[in-house]
């Protein structure tokens, strides 16, 4: 229902069927435009668009005004309707207008042009941002994601359950924000990085199937597709397997996507991690275009060539020249470029390699490679004349991700631009890295994910070749969840934590609350969650998740509209039990 008290129709939703009506509208005065002596033009907006309303000159109506303006709905004059707005056809006439309340004249355009105005600008006033169409645009996207992820949940047996936002301290991998407890001092609560536990002790409660539309919080870095506050879909399932809990937020995110978009996405893809990092060099890999990593080791396994000789991996892409004019027929300087850009991202270096017109090879290396090591590097390659080659030797890991960032960095479209492709990435490895202190396996995901069944008889002797039944959710290059299988035996809960150098008593101690429920019959259950905001993001053709959230932070963590994070008074602090320390000198 449109209709109010004050008003009888929204300003966007009228049309020449309302010509002769006599209707009511409320809004803000987005434009007035005077014409001749006794007229004027006054462009009325509310959410759902603008509308032209003719009206005495002697009317006083200003810029971002608030009106209530009663008349008649008439075609407008031949040639002079306006085919880029949806009410183009009709304007308001006969007025009669009621100031509801005067407004200051606006920081900025309230319009498009508001688009190159300064963000800091923009958020300090974002009561006044959000009146634009594409930031209204965006929310209403926003809450229709959200109204299709609910239908599609409940529409599976899932059951919408409150976690706290109050919980203990426990390690996922970011930094927390605490909150200190005024009757225990020197105690503290952490915000939630995830319900990651809470859902779990629900599997154990016999919930079966759970879901949240879910307020999280990490105190990381910020960047496009990175906020302190998130809000994320949270799923758990019991008596599942990997297979089943795709299944069931596919249907989320397929629901969510065709609300946003009028049509439901194509079928999601499945790799697993391996076959991305060897395909793309990235476990977040973008699909929309090729440049996919080639597999040269075997080529070069009894080469002259030093920084070939040895190497555990060899790998190359291919810049074809008909798709990427710029970088295929590069100069040496855009050449050198690439090659510091390798080392920058941990390469010892980059061979790089031109296919000349009569087929041969162009490179400072060429002459340390052997006739066969050339024709097999074009072959294995499938280069063509004016091709650009280029290519890293090194441990298995640095080639790919070195690799895969360069691909990137030549050839990946804006996210929100071509198709949508969804693809699964699954069977992650269990343990990735080694911490520097520590000396211990860190955790692929978090400490909670199941081995693969098939890999649970190496944890003690080879952990880091155990995989996971883990698996994250990619479109166009944006990781937008992950979830996993979890761990729901507690003597192999026991098992991975020590892995991590996690001992039984401080297991037991920090884990205590949550380790205990599974001794009373904990079922098998897997589960998910995906950022909403990245999602909503990439479906708005949006580059920045900023731009579908309703108060943001800066890229620096600040709110410049509240000036937060702001000092506490001394008696706060006091109350609290917290002093503190003196700023660092800078």
């Amino acid at each position: 229902m449109t209709a109010t008290s004050m008003r009888t129709h929204l300003c966007g939703e009228l049309r020449e069927a309302h010509a002769g009506s006599r209707v009511v509208l409320c809004g803000w005065i987005a434009r007035r435009r005077e014409h001749g002596e006794h007229l004027a033009f006054l462009d009325l907006r509310d959410h759902s668009g603008t509308v032209q309303a003719v009206v005495d000159a002697s009317v006083d109506a200003r810029s971002e005004w608030v009106v209530r303006i009663e008349g008649t709905v008439a075609a407008r004059p031949e040639g002079t309707r306006n085919d880029q707005l949806a009410t183009g056809a009709v304007e308001i006439v006969d007025c009669a207008v009621e100031v509801l309340n005067e407004a200051e004249p606006p920081a900025f355009p309230v319009d498009s042009r508001a688009d190159a105005v300064d963000e800091t600008v923009r958020l300090r006033h974002r009561y006044l941002d959000l009146r634009r169409e594409r930031m209204q645009r965006n929310l209403r996207l926003r809450a229709s994601v959200n109204a299709a992820i609910r239908g599609a949940m409940a529409g599976q047996g899932f059951v919408e359950v409150e976690t706290p936002m109050l919980m203990p301290s426990t390690p996922e991998g970011a930094r927390e924000f605490l909150v200190p407890s005024r009757k225990e001092p020197g105690a503290f609560y952490a915000l939630p990085q995830s319900p990651q536990l809470w859902k779990q002790l629900l599997m154990v409660a016999g919930t079966d199937r759970y879901y949240q539309i879910a307020r999280c919080l990490r105190d990381e870095d910020l960047r496009a597709d990175r906020q302190y506050e998130f809000t994320q879909l949270d799923a758990e399932m019991s008596f599942v397997d990997v297979d089943d809990v795709l299944a069931a937020i596919g249907a989320a995110v397929t629901a969510a996507a065709t609300a946003a978009t009028g049509s439901a996405p194509p079928p999601i893809e499945r790799i697993t991690w391996r076959e991305a990092m060897e395909r793309f060099g990235s476990d977040k890999p973008d699909l929309r275009f090729g440049l996919e990593l080639v597999e040269l080791t075997g080529i070069f396994s009894a080469t002259e060539f030093k920084a070939f000789a040895g190497a555990p991996s060899i790998k190359g892409i291919r810049v074809p020249a008909a798709d990427l004019p710029e970088a295929a027929s590069a100069g040496r300087g855009r050449l050198d470029a690439l090659t510091d850009r390798a080392k920058q991202l941990g390469a010892k270096g980059l061979v790089w390699v031109k296919v000349a017109a009569d087929g041969g090879l162009e490179s400072p290396v060429a002459k340390f490679l052997s006739e066969t090591e050339r024709a097999a590097l074009v072959a294995a390659m499938g280069a063509v004349p004016g091709d650009l080659l280029l290519v890293v030797a090194d441990e298995w890991s640095t080639t790919c991700e070195v690799l895969g960032q360069l691909r990137n960095d030549l050839a990946r479209p804006p996210v929100h631009e071509g198709p949508y492709r969804y693809v699964w990435v699954v069977e992650f490895p269990l343990f990735v890295g080694v911490n520097a202190q520590t000396g211990r396996p860190q955790p692929g995901h978090h400490p909670f994910c199941h081995p693969h069944p098939d890999d649970i008889d190496r944890l003690e002797s080879d952990p880091m070749s155990v995989r996971a039944l883990a698996y994250d959710l990619v479109l166009n290059g944006w990781e937008l969840g992950s979830g996993s299988i979890r761990i729901h035996e507690p003597e192999l809960q026991r098992r991975v934590f020590r892995h991590l150098g996690i001992a039984d008593d401080e297991a037991d101690r920090r884990f205590g609350f949550f380790l205990q429920p599974f001794r009373h019959g904990a079922p098998p259950h897997g589960g998910f969650a995906f950022g909403i905001d990245r999602l909503v993001a990439i479906l708005a053709g949006e580059e920045n998740i900023r731009e579908v959230i309703a108060f943001p932070k800066l890229q620096s963590g600040a709110d410049p509209m509240t000036g937060a994070p702001t000092p506490v008074a001394d008696a706060q602090l006091g109350e609290l039990g917290i002093r503190t320390l003196p700023r660092p000198a800078r």
